[in-house]
């Protein structure tokens, strides 16, 4: 009897494991050249587990944060991006250079601050982009680098 209980609960753990793993799914990231700063370390302990409802998802690459499917990538330790003629603008109490537009995702990098962290969103979602950048940022914010430098001239934020 004790040896059928055993083999009953090593059933159950087994099942429930399976159970969990196979609700969990791990997204592949390329982690960023620094992503080992420890600054990138306090970043990623202030990571939300919800951004404009999407649920943080798990993610295989250091100092990395994914939402959704992932519908909004955060990446610690990209290259902290030199003055620029791109638009400037803060969202969040954090200064932020928006990237040039690509076909299907909207990347922002924070400015002045190193490391930088980079908040990559995909297009024609269901959600506000400021919005999702905003809280980021204000989750965030205790982690960050003081910054060094900040945009010269404020602009709105991409829409979309």
């Amino acid at each position: 009897m004790f040896r059928s209980r055993r083999l009953a609960f090593a059933t159950g753990a087994l099942l429930a494991s399976l159970t969990v793993a196979g609700c969990s799914t791990t997204v592949h990231l390329e982690p960023a050249d620094d992503a080992n700063d420890p600054a990138c370390a306090d970043v990623s302990v202030l990571l939300p587990d919800s951004v404009a409802d999407l649920d943080r998802v798990w993610t295989d690459a250091q100092a990395t944060g994914a939402w959704g499917d992932p519908s909004v990538v955060l990446r610690c330790g990209v290259a902290p991006p030199a003055p620029s003629a791109l638009v400037c603008t803060t969202i969040g109490g954090v200064d932020w250079l928006v990237l040039d537009q690509e076909a299907e995702r909207q990347r922002l990098v924070t400015y002045g601050r190193v490391p930088a962290v980079e908040i990559s969103i995909k297009r024609g979602e269901e959600f506000d982009f400021a919005t999702v950048v905003d809280e980021l940022a204000k989750n965030i914010q205790s982690g960050l680098a003081p910054a060094t430098a900040h945009c010269t001239e404020l602009t709105a934020p991409p829409s979309g």
